[in-house]
């Protein structure tokens, strides 16, 4: 965990993004390192623990963290919680809460509010197009005898 704290800290006194760190560790060894890289790169998928996520798998060659442990400095937010969930760690230990971060101005609440609302409530649109064509790919995933579920 200090690890996790020390990278965000680091990262954010370099201008890289928020102060977010993150360490992924699997039988007592460091996988991966990741901090918050939303300035730097430009990027608002590039929070710490997508950023180790993605480190960690490629290092597995795997998409799942079977068996690792995901420290981080922060409680996920939810694009990193639905990350986290589909990379299936076995532990997350975080440090600061949600509300500690929005306290400084990172609040996500009004995401955890637009998924509790209908579709045709949300603040961005969300228009269904074209269900009828893009069905036949996912009725041929279903028959794909060399489908890999994850």
């Amino acid at each position: 965990m200090r690890e996790a704290i020390r990278l965000g800290l680091n990262g954010m006194r370099a201008g890289m993004g928020g102060p977010f760190g993150c360490v992924i560790v699997r039988e007592g060894a460091v996988l991966a390192r990741g901090f918050n890289q939303v300035l730097h790169l430009k990027d608002p998928t590039a929070h710490a623990e997508m950023v180790a996520i993605r480190i960690a798998c490629r290092a597995l060659d795997s998409f799942q963290l079977t068996g690792c442990d995901l420290y981080t400095s922060c409680e996920p937010c939810p694009m990193c919680l639905g990350a986290i969930y589909w990379s299936r760690p076995s532990r997350v230990f975080f440090a600061n809460t949600r509300d500690d971060a929005a306290a400084i101005d990172f609040d996500d609440e009004f995401i955890y509010e637009e998924l509790d609302r209908p579709i045709s409530e949300r603040s961005i649109p969300m228009i269904q197009l074209l269900r009828d064509e893009a069905q036949p790919a996912f009725q041929e995933w279903l028959t794909k005898l060399d489908r890999q579920n994850y």
